[in-house]
């Protein structure tokens, strides 16, 4: 499941959990490219639980978005990644180190008022 809301005008919440097939990723991602019109300076909140890997038709709907994904990255400033999996945490940062113009940091799954806090956000 992949659900995709835009909270504000400069806000975008994404939730991820178990695995996405090609009709699930192809929905999300152009739901995704669409809430995030307009978005200037904005923050996302990406929660992941219970990750599991796409399927192979997911994977390749998702490359075939890469270039409208890549225009997204100017428009948010912040990503803050929850996830209950230690490994996705790290490739979060990892993925901050990589992208300039965007800072994302991870936390941990239950720390959701710390991830408001550094986006800058009250709590939900």
């Amino acid at each position: 499941m992949l659900n995709i809301t835009k909270k504000s005008a400069n806000r975008v919440d994404i939730e991820l959990s178990g695995s996405l097939d090609a009709d699930s990723m192809r929905i999300a991602l152009d739901q995704l490219i669409e809430v995030s019109e307009g978005v200037s300076n904005g923050h996302m909140l990406y929660r992941i639980s219970d990750f599991s890997m796409p399927t192979l038709g997911a994977i390749g709907v998702e490359m075939a978005r890469l270039p409208k994904l890549f225009g997204l990255l100017g428009k948010f400033d912040k990503c803050a990644v929850l996830s209950d999996s230690n490994w996705l945490r790290t490739a979060a940062t990892v993925e901050g180190a990589l992208f300039p113009g965007i800072d994302i940091k991870s936390f941990e799954f239950d720390e959701i008022d710390a991830a408001e806090a550094w986006l800058g956000t009250a709590a939900a």
